[in-house]
């Protein structure tokens, strides 16, 4: 049993317990793409939303002309009420391109676009479709303590699978990188980023007021912009992260277009956007060769831990991905995260209006 605290306030599953949470009052968004289409870690995830009846579920969907239709049809199996959200139909991207917001299309664009909706309810869930060990419990658990004294939280997770550790850009690249940091910067905002246990978490919860006020990435980089946007907003006290149990997700290969490599560029620049938010100017000539040195102690340890818990435990391979990832420390470039919803000359009901106008012509054309 381990209840040990972080700087921000860490909730344990002790018990098993599932507390009571406002669920009547939240919206739950479930980004997908088109490989999540009746795959069976989103229809768990589906059918298991089915049971806890939040007040809202949008899908913010990404997806070509001629799989839309299959998704509709799809959900209309499920006793849910899913507002399908297309994102990346003609006349949604002719609205957002009008509003100065067009630009690179991936998942933090299709959150942030999902965000102005759900946001009419009082709290927002956001998690990913793809978790094979989806349960009841995590929308609650989430959503709970949104209803005391918190306005953020995020869950945390276990990812052992196959006999192996995974989470491999979570604990290889982020961790280390920022306990680099750390070690060079006296800076609040890198013991708030160091105080959550999975950092790239894509489960997380809000109030609406808090979801009005994201700037996500466009692309990879969501989940550590979330993190410094909450930081900026609510800080250490209005902050919790939940334990979520042990998670199976979908693995992605280190190398391709989708793979982990090119995930690592999105994700180091987001956590560089949020340092220099706060004020922090990292020495870039160096870094890599610190988070390198930082990277090969924590190898150290995953290995042990490992060992004592019975897994295999590849340390070269570890070492291979570590120097992968450090090529992807790279000096700040252009900010390009979607404005916030307090921000923007959009208004949600634009944005599902135009949506509704792609679906409408997709099942014409199907």
């Amino acid at each position: 049993m381990e209840y040990v605290q972080e700087r921000v306030t860490t909730l344990h599953d002790l018990t098993g317990h599932v507390p009571d949470a406002p669920t009547d009052r939240a919206a739950v968004v479930v980004p997908m793409t088109e490989r999540e289409y009746a795959g069976l870690a989103a229809e768990r995830v589906l059918s298991t939303l089915e049971t806890v009846s939040p007040a809202r579920v949008v899908v913010p969907l990404r997806a070509s002309a001629d799989h839309v239709e299959d998704f509709r049809d799809w959900f209309d199996t499920f006793d849910l009420d899913v507002d399908l959200l297309w994102c990346n139909g003609p006349t949604l991207r002719t609205l957002l391109s009008d509003a100065g917001v067009s630009g690179a299309m991936g998942k933090g664009r299709d959150v942030w676009l999902a965000l102005g909706l759900a946001a009419s309810e009082e709290f927002v869930v956001v998690h990913d479709a793809d978790a094979k060990t989806y349960s009841r419990a995590h929308v609650p658990r989430l959503l709970s303590p949104l209803a005391g004294e918190f306005e953020f939280t995020k869950g945390y997770y276990a990812r052992v699978e196959n006999n192996q550790l995974y989470g491999r850009l979570a604990r290889l690249f982020v961790a280390p990188l920022i306990q680099a940091l750390v070690a060079e910067h006296d800076a609040p905002v890198l013991d708030f980023l160091a105080a959550f246990r999975y950092p790239l978490a894509g489960e997380f919860a809000v109030t609406s007021k808090l979801a009005r006020h994201l700037r996500p990435q466009r692309q990879w980089g969501l989940e550590l912009s979330t993190l410094g946007d909450a930081f900026g907003a609510v800080g250490f006290t209005g902050a919790a992260q939940v334990d979520l149990g042990k998670h199976e997700h979908d693995h992605r290969a280190v190398s391709g277009p989708t793979g982990l490599s090119e995930m690592s560029h999105g994700v180091g620049q987001a956590l560089l956007q949020v340092l220099a938010d706060h004020d922090v100017t990292p020495d870039y000539e160096s870094l890599p060769s610190r988070y390198e040195e930082v990277a090969y102690e924590f190898i150290r340890q995953y290995g042990a831990d490992a060992a004592f818990n019975g897994l295999d435990y590849d340390r070269e391979a570890e070492r291979e991905q570590v120097s992968v990832y450090a090529a992807a420390i790279e000096p700040l470039s252009e900010d390009t995260r979607l404005p916030s919803w307090d921000e923007s000359s959009l208004s949600p009901d634009e944005v599902w209006d135009a949506a509704q106008a792609d679906l409408a012509q997709a099942r014409d054309e199907d």
